[in-house]
């Protein structure tokens, strides 16, 4: 292959599926305007046109391995990837998770930036000795600073500034128009138009926790409109252990399972108040779409939920049905004018914290983006 003479940024992907498109859109989103070309790879999945159009980037390749052609030593990948990186001018890689991070690095030169989206992924042995023998070239990012200070605590030898926050985002004019308008959405979801609904939107999981939203929206009820419904949207293992729970509390009238919902993020503005009763989220974008379409949220305090709501919605904490019982009311008894006066915080929140400009001007002031992107290819 000719080598480009363009400077690149190689963006690599586990794969496309739930999140990660929209997170390859984000990463690809930094470069706008900079004379930087994004290259995106992913790993696994099929080659799909509506994948590469939604990723922002200026090449999309698909190496189109299964997850089981990706067990072990993953010769195969690193190879495939050491032939991508040696045809472009790349100065630098990011990498989303801990897998295509290690591929990244055993397959390039590369200085390698590794994005982190959940907990625990330096908590195994191997794992901390692979950053140890990698330092040099690895940086780390967690998406919520719950994540970074996790991940900081597993390596403590490493220099604070190389493990860094940089916030999930939002298009947020975009999904502002994307969304529909109350009465179109409630007649999707086949809710009634005169219902008080609270939205849940996740996996039927363990992690989301949505038995504590059952036990708390039970206990709220004597102070919510008599019409009160909770929307479940998602499905899981959990599903028929939610509904016998449902159930045994005398609210299985009450609680509406629609399941997995395409595109769900299009029809929050169907909620009176978004509901995340999660476990210790990593970070949860589901608050940021519900903000988006100007729906008080409540969400638990752990994890980095809280620096999402805090200020502009109410947390409580992780199991604490009571606690979120009385959150509910409170969401209950807002009057017009509190409601427009919290969806414009939301709004503010949204535009200054969680919006593509916002997490772009973040990411060049990074300790080492600067240098990064100035400094040697491979």
């Amino acid at each position: 292959m000719t080598r480009s003479a363009e400077p690149r940024v190689l963006q690599f992907c586990h794969g496309y599926d739930g999140p990660f498109l929209d997170c390859a859109r984000q990463y690809a989103s930094l470069f706008a305007g900079t004379g930087y070309r994004v290259t995106t790879v992913f790993l696994t999945g099929t080659p799909d046109p509506e994948v590469a159009s939604g990723c922002a980037s200026d090449e999309v390749l698909f190496l189109d391995y299964s997850s089981r052609d990706i067990r072990g030593l993953k010769l195969r990948a690193i190879r495939d990837l050491r032939e991508i990186a040696r045809s472009r001018d790349f100065r630098f890689c990011i990498a989303h998770r801990f897998k295509p991070t290690w591929i990244a690095m055993l397959g390039t030169k590369l200085p390698i930036i590794g994005v982190h989206h959940g907990f625990g992924d330096f908590q195994r042995l191997g794992r901390k000795l692979f950053a140890r023998f990698f330092a040099e070239r690895l940086s780390l990012l967690g998406v919520s600073k719950a994540v970074r200070d996790e991940i900081r605590a597993c390596l403590p030898a490493w220099p604070q500034e190389r493990i860094e926050t940089l916030y999930n985002r939002i298009d947020v004019d975009a999904l502002q128009a994307e969304q529909l308008d109350r009465y179109p959405a409630r007649q999707h979801l086949g809710l009634a138009d005169n219902a008080w609904v609270v939205g849940n939107v996740g996996r039927l999981h363990p992690d989301k926790d949505q038995a504590t939203l059952l036990r708390g929206f039970a206990q709220a009820l004597p102070r919510l409109p008599h019409n009160s419904l909770l929307a479940i949207l998602g499905k899981g293992r959990l599903e028929e252990d939610l509904k016998d729970l449902a159930r045994e509390l005398g609210i299985g009238e009450r609680v509406l399972f629609l399941g997995q919902v395409p595109d769900a993020r299009r029809y929050f503005k169907a909620f009176d108040v978004f509901a995340l009763t999660s476990d210790h989220e990593p970070f949860g974008m589901v608050l940021l779409e519900a903000m988006a379409a100007g729906v008080p949220v409540i969400a638990t305090s752990g994890g980095g939920a809280s620096e999402v709501v805090e200020g502009v919605g109410i947390l409580f904490p992780l199991r604490d049905e009571k606690a979120l019982a009385e959150g509910l009311g409170h969401m209950a008894a807002l009057d017009r004018g509190q409601r427009e006066a919290c969806e414009r915080l939301m709004d503010e929140r949204l535009r200054t914290c969680f919006s593509d400009d916002a997490v772009r001007r973040e990411f060049w002031r990074l300790p080492g983006v600067r240098e990064l992107a100035s400094g040697p290819s491979e």
